[in-house]
């Protein structure tokens, strides 16, 4: 396995989701399985989120938690959808309300119709909620969960005073011993152009973690999808730092932020009728390492996510690790082939 250094953190370039599955006990077990098999290979970057399988991603990883060192794993998880508890899902809408609005942790108000929320008061709820699932004293990064759904409903003003509202909460955790980092998990918010409504500025973002820590401040993650159907975090300069246009992952390296790239093999659709040239190309032997050896040689990329939940799909995906990375100039090429057609 390779890793990357960055800040205190030592991260595995390949690392484990969780999102995909069931919320049954059959897929509990399979995950528990895997996970445990993916540390013994090398792999410490596991994520997960609270809504992931009805929370019942983030509690198989705190049964893992109890068996396996825990300091030498990078756990992140993310808050701001509403999750249902598997525990009550006879019954969730009693459950949401008597947990979460009954509560004053959420009013109706809050609520975008997706069911994302981005008030300090419910990401307390959620962190929380996350450290008992976890079963763990810390999380090493913790993401808000695709943040830009808020802007198709507020002004761009008051969606970045909630979102520096999280941030001042987030560093508390931060000093209180419970948080390392904490970043933004996003579908299209830095993929998109600037015109685009949920489109998020990342240099303004970092400006606003500026404001409420200082240069130290602990906002040092992002997420966002990247794959050979979606290379726009690449090619796309939808980012400005000091009057030069960049595209995210660019700008990213220039922030200080490390990036998790999500969805490199599109939940399995990149796996099939992929163009035999491509083998040659990337320099794979094999269809299905084709997507993960174009987003891990990508230039700026720091942990490629990949869910798995089977053991046969981890050592198949991990059979890249084999393989030497290609150039940027390779990849350069591919996706201006890729851009026109």
């Amino acid at each position: 396995m390779n890793y990357k250094t960055f800040y205190s953190l030592k991260l595995s370039e390949i690392g484990l989701g969780t999102y995909l599955g069931n919320p049954d006990k059959e897929t509990d077990n399979s995950y528990y399985n895997t996970i445990k098999k993916a540390i013994s290979f090398g792999v410490n970057v596991i994520d997960t989120a609270i809504n992931y399988r009805n929370m019942r991603s983030e509690r198989v990883i705190g049964e893992v938690l109890y068996q396996v060192e825990r300091d030498n794993l990078v756990i992140s998880t993310k808050g701001g959808y509403i999750p249902v508890d598997s525990d009550y899902a006879k019954n969730p809408q009693e459950w949401f309300r008597r947990e979460l609005l009954d509560s004053g942790i959420l009013s109706k108000s809050d609520i975008t119709p997706y069911g994302n929320v981005l008030t300090p008061k419910y990401i307390s709820w959620s962190f929380n909620r996350s450290l008992k699932n976890l079963k763990t004293s810390y999380i090493d990064v913790y993401f808000i969960h695709n943040p830009e759904d808020q802007l198709q409903f507020l002004s761009r003003e008051v969606f970045y005073e909630r979102l520096k509202s999280v941030f001042s909460f987030l560093e508390e955790k931060v000093q209180e011993g419970k948080l390392k980092f904490y970043g933004l998990a996003t579908w299209n918010g830095f993929r998109v152009p600037e015109s685009n409504k949920q489109f998020l500025d990342l240099p303004y973002i970092v400006n606003l973690a500026n404001e409420v820590a200082g240069d130290n401040h602990h906002f040092r993650f992002i997420q966002l999808p990247y794959n050979l159907a979606m290379p726009e975090a690449y090619f796309l300069k939808n980012q400005s730092i000091n009057g030069e246009k960049m595209s995210t992952l660019e700008a990213s390296e220039k922030l200080g932020i490390y990036t998790y790239i999500s969805a490199p093999l599109l939940q399995g659709r990149l796996l099939s009728n992929l163009p035999e040239a491509l083998k040659d190309i990337l320099k794979v032997p094999k269809e299905n390492l084709i997507p993960i050896q174009f987003v891990r040689s990508t230039p700026g990329v720091g942990t490629v996510l990949i869910g798995m939940s089977k053991e046969e799909h981890l050592k198949q995906n991990l059979e890249i690790e084999n393989y030497e990375k290609v150039s940027k100039e390779t990849i350069e090429t591919l996706i201006k082939n890729l851009k026109t057609g």
